[in-house]
C-alpha cells in the first residue's frame, strides 16, 4: 500500500522519464473527459435552481453575502467589470496549462506528482457536476438580485450571454457546473505550485494574489456562490491527499499490463527453442559450433578462400605439394 503519511506534491518515486508526447495525449483525453462529462451533467434546471437556492440559504444562515456587493461592483463600474469578465473567461485556459508546461521542463521531478494531483481533483469535481448541478447566481430570476456580467459586458469580448463560451457556442457549456468552482480550485493549484517552485518573491505573490483575485472575479461576475469557491478548494485538498494513493495504483497498473502482455503473446522462448526437445536442442547447438567465424581479427575459417591470395611460404609461393587451388587462381598446375 502506499505511503498516506507523506501525501502531496513533494513524492517522487523512480518512474520512466516523461516525455511530452506521451504527456500531452493524457492531459488532453482527461481534459476531454472532463469536457464531456460536464455536458453530460446537465441535470434537471429545477433540481439546479433549487441547489443553488439552498447554498443561498446556508450563506444567510451563516451571515456570508460577499457576491451582493462584489456583483454591484462589477456591474456599476466596467473598468472593474469587463477586466473581470476577462480574466474569469480566459485565465483558467491558460495560466493553468502554462504552468504545466513550465513544471514539465524546470522541475520534471515534481511535475508527475503535481499533474496527478490537478488531475484527481479535476475527476472529483465533476462527480460534483453530476451529483449536485447547481443553477449560478447569474441564472436566477432577478429578485435575487444578481446581474449577469458575462452577458452586460459581451460586446467588450467574446463570449455571449451563455458562461464564457464564445458566441455560438453556449450550447456547448454545461451552465449548471458551479459547484464546485474548479476556476478557484485550478487557480489554487496554479498558487501553490507558484509558491514552492517559483524561486523569487514575484513568483510567491502571484501564487497567494492569484487564487484570490479568482474567487473575488467569480463571485462578483456572478458565477459562483461563495461556499462553490470553498467546494472547489476543498476538492483540491481531497486530490492532493489522494495523489499517493492514485500514484501507487498507476504503478500496479504499469506493472501489471507489461506482464499480461507478456503472458498472453507468443513466449519469446519458442522461437529460441527453449520449449524444444533435447535433440533439437543439441542440433542447433551443433549447427552454431561448425559455423565458421569469418571476420574474427582478419583471419578466415578453416579451408576458406580469398582470391587471388598467395601465401610465401619456404620462398616458393605455395607449400610442396600444395594444389592450384592452395597456391592462387594464377599458379600452373604442377607436372604429374
Amino acid at each position: 500500500m502506499p505511503h498516506a503519511e507523506t501525501p502531496g506534491i513533494e513524492a517522487a518515486p523512480h518512474h520512466p522519464r516523461l516525455r511530452w508526447w506521451t504527456e500531452l495525449p493524457l492531459l488532453l483525453l482527461v481534459y476531454a473527459c472532463y469536457s464531456a462529462g460536464r455536458l453530460l451533467a446537465r441535470g434537471d434546471v429545477g433540481t439546479a435552481v433549487d441547489h443553488g437556492l439552498a447554498i443561498l440559504r446556508v450563506e444567510q444562515a451563516l451571515r456570508l453575502n460577499a457576491e451582493h456587493p462584489l456583483n454591484r461592483l462589477f456591474t456599476r463600474e466596467a473598468w472593474i467589470g469587463v477586466p473581470a469578465d476577462f480574466w474569469y473567461a480566459s485565465l483558467h485556459y491558460l495560466v493553468t496549462p502554462a504552468l504545466l508546461v513550465w513544471l514539465f521542463r524546470s522541475r520534471p521531478v515534481r511535475y508527475r506528482a503535481a499533474r496527478t494531483w490537478l488531475m484527481t481533483s479535476t475527476f472529483i469535481g465533476l462527480v460534483g457536476f453530476t451529483l449536485m448541478p447547481t443553477c449560478p447566481p447569474r441564472l436566477l430570476s432577478a429578485g435575487h438580485g444578481f446581474v449577469d456580467t458575462m452577458a452586460q459586458y459581451s460586446t467588450y469580448g467574446w463570449w455571449a450571454g451563455e458562461a464564457s463560451a464564445p458566441r455560438g457556442l453556449g450550447g456547448m457549456t454545461n451552465q449548471y457546473a458551479a459547484m464546485p468552482s474548479l476556476h478557484v480550485g485550478w487557480a489554487l493549484w496554479c498558487g501553490v505550485i507558484l509558491w514552492r517552485y517559483g524561486g523569487t518573491r514575484l513568483a510567491k505573490v502571484a501564487g497567494v494574489g492569484y487564487p484570490l483575485v479568482t474567487t473575488v472575479v467569480v463571485m462578483g461576475t456572478a458565477n459562483h456562490y461563495f461556499l462553490d469557491a470553498v467546494a472547489g478548494a476543498a476538492v483540491m485538498g481531497a486530490g492532493l491527499l489522494l495523489v499517493p494513493y492514485v500514484t501507487w495504483c498507476a504503478g500496479l497498473v504499469r506493472t501489471w499490463l507489461p506482464a499480461r502482455g507478456a503472458a498472453t503473446a507468443p513466449a519469446a522462448t519458442g522461437a529460441t527453442g527453449a520449449t524444444d526437445s533435447p535433440a533439437a536442442r543439441a542440433a542447433r547447438a551443433a549447427r552454431a559450433a561448425r559455423a565458421p567465424i569469418v571476420s574474427g581479427g582478419c583471419q578466415t575459417s578453416a579451408g576458406e578462400r580469398i582470391p587471388r591470395q598467395r601465401e610465401s611460404r619456404s620462398g616458393s609461393g605455395a607449400e610442396p605439394g600444395a594444389s592450384p587451388t592452395d597456391a592462387g587462381d594464377g599458379a600452373p598446375a604442377p607436372a604429374r
